[in-house]
Formats: structure tokens, sequence, C-alpha cells
């Protein structure tokens, strides 16, 4: 039976105990280790797994992914994000500050991780390498939290490696994960290479070239994207080849970005080999739940919650999303 989000929820103000080893940064302070363990249990649901459920693409892919044949009548509205959050099963929401101003006082029991830079896909790495400086900082995070009492575990942060910024933004975000840490917060870094001087952003070696960066930098997790390979679209290889970033991301963990819309039985199938075959520590879903209508996207947050976090086999999983 699948655990219920209220219980996850309920459990956020009361002292962790379990047998999950969580490895705590040595630049999370005594005083705030206990605050970091909650908040880490939160985002895993007490799992070691996160589910990471993505409300980012609003600055990210302005309006693209919210309107259009692909995209249910539902995703139109903002506030959809905020309902799949609150009414599926996710241990964990992204989203900027100001969406989250917007719309946390109605929805205050989510988990919500503060995305803190974004970029619209407006300049095209063609006319300029990727460059996505923070719009706020740990203490201006650590205040909104205070003021508005939601309940906020972590912050995160894209970097482009490859860019001709990438120093920039290594040295910014490097600095954000210290100052997380040293709050309890837990922090998430979407690793992506990307501009002009990367060839192919899904090269399986490349991708673990990432993750090693993101063990370096010290984030808690790493959100990648899934390697494709030129001569092949066998899953199994893929996962096979995606072991590499696994291993390179040392004791950070590897969260794999859900990509666009695919059906639910190969999404699932997708999931489980990455964590089963590869090792990886979870997901990231934001398409693939958001554009559809939110009775559907509760169903399928049920399905990967329990690949995700309660092991599921996928048979098992798409019973659940068929109930």
């Amino acid at each position: 039976m699948t655990k219920q989000n209220s219980k996850i929820k309920e459990e956020v103000g009361e002292t962790i105990t379990t047998g999950l080893s969580i490895d705590v940064p040595a630049d999370v302070p005594d005083s705030k280790k206990e605050i970091y363990l909650k908040n880490f249990h939160t985002a895993t649901a007490g799992s070691g797994r996160m589910m990471l459920f993505a409300g980012d693409q609003k600055i990210e892919h302005m309006n693209d992914d919210y309107v259009g044949p692909q995209a249910s009548a539902e995703s139109a509205d903002p506030e959809h994000l905020f309902k799949i959050a609150s009414e599926g099963h996710i241990t964990v929401f992204a989203a900027q500050l100001g969406l989250i101003a917007r719309y946390g006082k109605k929805y205050p029991k989510v988990p919500y991780i503060i995305k803190l830079n974004s970029r619209t896909n407006l300049i095209k790495t063609a006319q300029k390498d990727p460059i996505s400086s923070a719009m706020f900082d740990i203490e201006e995070v650590m205040r909104f939290k205070e003021t508005s009492g939601l309940n906020i575990v972590g912050i995160g942060y894209t970097l482009y490696l490859g860019s001709e910024f990438e120093s920039q933004m290594l040295a910014e975000v490097s600095k954000l994960i210290f100052e997380a840490h040293q709050q309890g917060l837990i922090t998430v870094v979407w690793t992506y290479p990307r501009g002009k001087a990367v060839t192919n952003e899904r090269d399986p070696h490349l991708i673990a070239g990432a993750t090693g960066v993101a063990c370096a930098i010290g984030t808690d997790f790493a959100k990648v994207n899934f390697p494709r390979v030129a001569d092949t679209n066998d899953a199994k290889k893929r996962a096979e080849l995606f072991k590499e970033a696994i291993r390179a991301a040392g004791t950070t963990r590897v969260i794999c970005s859900g990509g666009e819309k695919m059906s639910v039985e190969d999404f699932l199938q997708q999931l489980w080999d990455q964590i089963h075959i590869s090792g990886a520590s979870g997901n990231a879903t934001g398409r693939n739940l958001h554009e559809r209508s939110l009775a559907e996207a509760i169903k399928f947050s049920k399905a990967i919650y329990a690949i995700t976090i309660e092991d599921a086999s996928v048979a098992e999983a798409m019973k659940i999303y068929k109930e």
C-alpha cells in the first residue's frame, strides 16, 4: 500500500530516527545537524531517494510546457502545480521563491525546495553560452522561511558546465551550498553540460564528469539528464552506461530528470532501470506530471512514488496507476 503524503508531512516537526545511513556533510554545524537530518528525511520520505516534482519550468520553458496538444487544459493555470504537489504523492516540490510566495500559503504542508536561479529559453546556446545567476541568497531564503512559516527544506540551482560562464556559476553555487548547509538546508544542483563547447549534452562520460563536479562542490543531490547513446535505443544499455555517473558522484546522490512527456509504462520502466540497474537515488519529474490533468497526475505520481520510495516493480506501479 502506498505511503500517504499526509503521514510524511506530519513527521516534519518530529525527531527523526530511521535506519537510513546519511552522510552529514562537514559544513553542517553540529547545532544544525538535527535540522539537516529532518530536512533530508522529509525530502526523501526517509528512504534516501528523492521524488522531486519540478515546477521551475514556468521561467525555464516559459509557457511552452503548459499549453498545446501535449498539455491538459488544467496545466495552463500555475496553481495546477501546487494542486499536484499537495494532492499527489511526491517528497518535495521545487519552484522559484516568487511562485511559492504567490501560492504557498494555500498549500502550507507541501515540502518546498527554493530554486534560486533560472533563465528563460529565449536566448539560444547558438547565440550565447548560458548563464543563470541567483535571484536570492540564503539569508533571504531563511527570512522567507521564517516569515511565511512554509516548510522549506532546501535550495536548488542550475549549473551549466561547459558554458564560458561556468566559473562564475561554480563560484556562486559553491558558496550557496556552503551557506545552505550552515542553516541545515539540503541542496540540489541541476547539473547540465551546456554551451558551444559541448557537442553532446547526453554523453554518458560527460554526465559522469558532471556528477563528479557536483560532488566536488558539495551538493547533496545532483539532478542530471539520463544519457543517450547514438548507436542504440536499448534502455538497459543506457542504464548500464549511467553507472559511471553514479560512481563518479561519490556520496552525492544522483536523481534523473524526467524529460519530455512519454507513456506511463515507458516512464516507469526507465525509472526502475535508473534506480535498480544504474543506482540512481530517485527522479525529478515535471512535464510528465503537470502536463496531465490533476486526476491523472495524482494517479501517475502514486505509481512513480511506489517505484522510487517503496521499491515497487513496474507491474505493481502500473497496477497502482490503473486503480
